[in-house]
């Protein structure tokens, strides 16, 4: 599938034209960085020096928060009065990471307390039955509830009602048009909530929670920032914005668990195999899943476990538990995306009239449609649904969005199609009787329709800058690197080259990757570019001699203690 460069603006008028000067000034450094920045808001001196040095200080006052005050009050009234405290959080990546980071830190200062992730096939997403009756048994009076809750209006009357049960939510999901009965709803989403920073994960939020918990009591937060790690780790896993408070956060996040990462963290990178500095995006491909891998095959209390765990021999022992379970994932994967796949090219209306992807199949493994869905957008890009049958007649739907559609909103306009929906812009869950399934594809597929365009639905390339294959060198690499943690909203610098020379023949690895050497005219020196998963598409064109220009982002190579700079190969237009 042709992909459309999408070129960000520069600046055009004089004064735009004059901040990058200021800034090539003050922060010494060519145009096309100064430029980057101008590109990502940063306008002067004292912006590039919160941007590239992230402070803890920054973050805001967490009693900004919408029932902040009365959440920490009932948090320390119930310790006062030696409550039962149960933690209740999702079983993926933001859930069971937030669990860890709140039970893990909370213990320090308060002992009556237990932890609860709800099993994915037997309870489902959010709040459970099973789990308040769970903490009813345990003697809890007090629920606090982590990246879930926003919507379980009738959960949390169940809690109150029937147990004498109350709740503290901590979500980040969009609430509905009424909220749960709870003594706290702590949701930034909120449109009551004046939190300046909207984009938190549910781990994000309890860590909030906690920040005011140690404000209160005088306690130094230094012991909280220990936890970083795993707040990071929910972020880069949530594909939330890596701007403002969750930029700060992922920075000394990555910046712990490279230097002193918790033995739990330590143990997944050893039994992955992963050497060396880890950056936002090996957060997501690395450790992301594996731990999701707890929660998708067995459950996520082994990953919890994981996380908590002190001793680095039994943390191993888990890490190869859940590095198994991710094995039989990928290798589910695999095989259902296959049969996705050609569900699509034998439905004649989904493959060539409809404008969405919604797929049933009974015995499709839950833990994995989401991924599925993920999978089948980067073959055939528009939003997609992927159902399973879950119990007797209902079905479990995970949906993923493509840039530009609001999935949440076309969800929430078939809801009369489903039992129960939610999630945001780009991600969602939802159950369904299977008999609605048809009549919520042709819905779900007239929302598409009616909130989309042919260029929302072609796969883009977001490119930063056009710049020639000289200015790259290993100065303006490092600065380049120093604009990272890179995520969504910040996401890693992508350039563009034209009328480019290759230095010799062009090669294949592996029967499918791509491997260039590519001639700066200018120098004469040779820079290196590989290309995963290309060599089809492109080998021809570069082999026949053919000009080219290549959308590439720049990362660092190191083969045999040698590093060097490498261009990472996006697309290629032939000219």
């Amino acid at each position: 599938m042709e992909k459309i460069w999408n070129f960000k603006p520069t600046p055009a008028t004089v004064e735009e034209q004059a901040t990058v000067q200021t800034l090539e000034k003050e922060l010494t450094v060519n145009q096309a960085m100064a430029t980057m920045l101008w590109q990502r808001g940063i306008h002067s001196f004292d912006e590039a020096k919160h941007f590239f040095r992230p402070s803890l200080s920054d973050l805001h006052d967490p009693f900004l928060m919408k029932d902040m005050e009365i959440a920490v009050n009932r948090l320390l009234l119930a310790i006062e009065k030696n409550e039962k405290i149960v933690i209740f959080g999702d079983y993926d990546v933001d859930g069971t990471t937030a669990v860890a980071l709140f039970y893990g830190y909370l213990f320090e200062h308060y002992q009556n307390i237990a932890y609860y992730n709800p099993d994915r096939y037997k309870e489902g997403y959010g709040i459970s039955t099973m789990g308040i009756d769970w903490a009813a048994a345990e003697g809890a009076t007090l629920m606090i509830s982590l990246d879930c809750g926003i919507k379980s209006i009738d959960k949390i009357a169940y809690a109150k009602e029937k147990h004498g049960i109350e709740f503290i939510i901590c979500d980040h999901h969009e609430p509905g048009d009424e909220l749960p009965d709870a003594v706290a709803v702590l949701d930034p989403k909120r449109t009551d909530c004046p939190y300046p920073f909207k984009e938190l994960t549910g781990n994000g939020v309890g860590f909030k929670l906690l920040t005011a918990f140690c404000l209160k009591k005088g306690i130094a937060l230094d012991g909280l920032f220990q936890y970083l790690d795993l707040a990071m780790v929910s972020i880069a896993s949530d594909i939330v914005p890596i701007v403002g408070e969750n930029r700060i956060l992922a920075y000394h996040g990555l910046k712990k668990i490279n230097e002193n990462p918790r033995i739990g963290l330590k143990a997944l990178k050893q039994v992955s195999g992963f050497m060396g500095e880890m950056t936002i995006e090996n957060v997501v491909f690395v450790l992301g899943p594996r731990i999701n891998a707890a929660g998708r095959i067995k459950h996520a209390k082994a990953a919890v476990e994981l996380l908590l765990s002190d001793n680095l021999e039994e943390a191993i022992e888990f890490a190869y538990a859940i590095q198994e379970h991710n094995t039989q994932r990928r290798e589910l994967d695999a095989s259902i995306t296959e049969q996705a796949l050609a569900m699509i090219q034998n439905d004649p209306w989904i493959f060539s009239e409809a404008k969405s992807t919604v797929l049933f199949n009974e015995g499709w493994h839950k833990g994995v449609i989401g991924i599925v869905a993920s999978r089948c957008i980067e073959n055939y890009y528009r939003p997609t649904v992927i159902f399973t049958l879950s119990k007797e007649n209902e079905a479990a739907g995970s949906a993923r969005s493509v840039p530009g559609f609001d999935l949440y909103k076309a969800i929430e306009a078939c809801s009369q199609h489903l039992i129960q929906f939610g999630g945001h812009m780009h991600a969602a869950g939802m159950t369904i009787a299977v008999e609605n399934i048809e009549a919520f594809r042709r819905a779900f597929d007239e929302q598409v329709v009616k909130n989309t365009n042919e260029e929302i639905l072609t796969p883009k390339i977001n490119v930063d800058l056009d710049l020639p294959i000289s200015e790259i060198s290993p100065k303006f690499y490092r600065i380049l690197k120093q604009m990272a943690p890179f995520g969504p909203h910040n996401m890693q610098p992508v350039f563009v080259s034209k009328n480019l020379t290759l230095a010799s023949d062009p090669r294949i690895l592996k029967e499918k990757h791509l491997k260039l050497e590519i001639l700066d005219e200018t120098t004469g020196a040779v820079l290196s570019a590989i290309g995963f998963g290309i060599a089809e598409k492109y080998y021809s064109g570069l082999k026949n001699g053919d000009n080219f220009s290549m959308a590439y982002s720049i990362e660092e190579n190191t083969f045999r203690d040698k590093t060097t700079l490498q261009l990472f190969i996006r697309d290629i237009k032939f000219e």
